[in-house]
């Protein structure tokens, strides 16, 4: 894990925080200065700002939170905007969101105590099931982006403003269905299989369409269904056990891939 992502996950500081102890040198790895954003924290290392060691976090504690619209999923914003940390009971301000929902997106928004949790499940293809409406009718060249996916050179359209990313990939649709059309808008309940930037507002505005709505209603299995705007609820026992499962299955697979390069290391070093 990066060590600006390590230090905003285990402590008070934003990653923007991070980036400025770091800068700073306010930050040792085992008891020497770290100027190197790019650092990988690795098992053992001993991580400090301004002398005080980070203590990581392992307990593991899951939440839903339904966001609303007009909150962003940072811990701080620069312009004083309002963040879901604003919002979310005080015994979650440590909490981590695993992916995000943008400014005007609403809805399920899983967050956890645990930053390996979070990053192995931001990193995963865990389904994402989003209701949206667009101000356009369902084409057919959209319906067979859909099925097939779609690679743009440029898909800075639906995309923020200042933001940096230009091209995009994007893997077919887990499942797309029409949900009404009244005039020109049309709602649609649609299942993706990543969390990139603005990933579904971009894949529509390639086609001229505006996402007017936006709201995740399941991640991985956990559904919203129910849970009123800027309320939270913890995991079911079904749920963590789902998780677990889950988690065991993401481990054997990384053993797996390290057995297989430790091997091909070997089998390498012999014909040397």
């Amino acid at each position: 894990m990066r060590l600006n992502k390590y230090i905003s996950h285990n402590s008070k500081y934003s990653r923007r925080d991070a980036d400025k102890l770091i800068e700073a040198g306010e930050v040792t790895v085992n008891k020497k200065k770290m100027t190197d954003f790019s650092y990988s924290v690795q098992d053992g290392d001993l991580v400090a700002v301004k002398g005080n060691l980070i203590k990581e976090r392992t307990m593991l504690t899951m939440i839903v939170y339904n966001k609303p619209k007009g909150t962003l999923v940072t811990k701080k914003d620069d312009r004083g905007r309002t963040t879901i940390y604003h919002k979310l009971p005080g015994k979650f301000r440590h909490f981590i969101p695993i992916g995000r929902l943008d400014y005007a997106s609403e809805g399920l928004l899983l967050m956890t105590d645990s930053p390996k949790v979070a990053d192995i499940m931001m990193r995963s293809e865990l389904d994402r099931t989003y209701n949206i409406k667009i101000d356009k009718p369902l084409t057919p060249e959209m319906e067979k982006a859909m099925s097939e996916g779609l690679i743009l050179d440029d898909a800075k359209a639906g995309g923020h403003e200042k933001s940096k990313i230009a091209s995009m990939e994007f893997k077919p649709f887990v499942h797309y269905e029409l949900r009404g059309t009244t005039g020109h808008f049309t709602k649609l309940r649609v299942t993706i299989s990543e969390g990139k930037n603005r990933e579904l507002r971009r894949f529509f505005g390639h086609f001229g369409a505006e996402v007017l709505d936006l709201k995740r209603v399941a991640f991985g299995g956990i559904e919203l269904n129910n849970l009123p705007t800027n309320k939270t609820r913890y995991f079911t026992r079904r749920e963590y056990d789902d998780l677990h499962k889950f988690l065991k299955e993401v481990q054997k697979e990384e053993n797996r891939k390290l057995q297989a390069q430790k091997q091909k290391d070997k089998q390498t070093e012999h014909k040397k």
